[in-house]
């Protein structure tokens, strides 16, 4: 019997068309869910760095990364859950207040209480943004639909890098 955990894949890749679904599809392929996704380019255009969370069996993760290995398009891959990381994802909610004044300080406690700023106030909702960890975020998504209405929540994948000195994708 083997154990599932969680996988936090950090993947350093040619900045090319069709690489996202290549790499997605050797996850569909193996039945890996990926629960957050994120890709944007580095500091050099040419390539990207992609996070895939997912959970699941170590042996299994074990494949997806020598196929992704595999991948013209792939420089390098890193399980950062085997490493000490930093992650965090970011938060914009819009969050109802009836436009009085104590609506909206309300809210602006909610959002100090949980480290999120509210970016500005229009006629019926006030828009907020918080950086966290994913578990922080869910914490704040609860309080927040129990103390006030949320009209819509969209969250960013998860962003990680390593805690080492060590470059994804550097010559050792």
């Amino acid at each position: 019997m083997t154990d599932r955990q969680k996988h936090v894949f950090s993947v350093l890749l040619a900045n090319e068309s069709g690489v996202l679904s290549r790499v997605a599809g050797l996850f569909s392929a193996r039945g890996y869910n990926i629960q957050s996704l994120t890709v944007a380019p580095t500091v050099d255009s040419s390539l990207s760095r992609m996070t895939i969370v997912t959970v699941g069996e170590d042996q299994l993760a074990e494949q997806v990364v020598k196929q992704l290995n595999k991948l013209v398009d792939v420089i390098e891959i890193l399980d950062l859950a085997k490493e000490k990381h930093l992650d965090r994802e970011m938060l914009l909610a819009k969050i109802v207040h009836d436009n009085s004044e104590q609506s909206k300080n309300r809210i602006f406690e909610l959002a100090k209480r949980h480290g999120a700023e509210v970016i500005e106030c229009l006629d019926t909702v006030c828009l907020i943004q918080m950086m966290a960890i994913g578990t922080q975020i869910d914490a704040f998504i609860e309080v927040a639909r129990k103390e006030q209405s949320i009209l819509e929540v969209v969250r960013s994948g998860v962003i990680t890098l390593s805690r080492s000195d060590r470059i994804l994708g550097e010559k050792k």
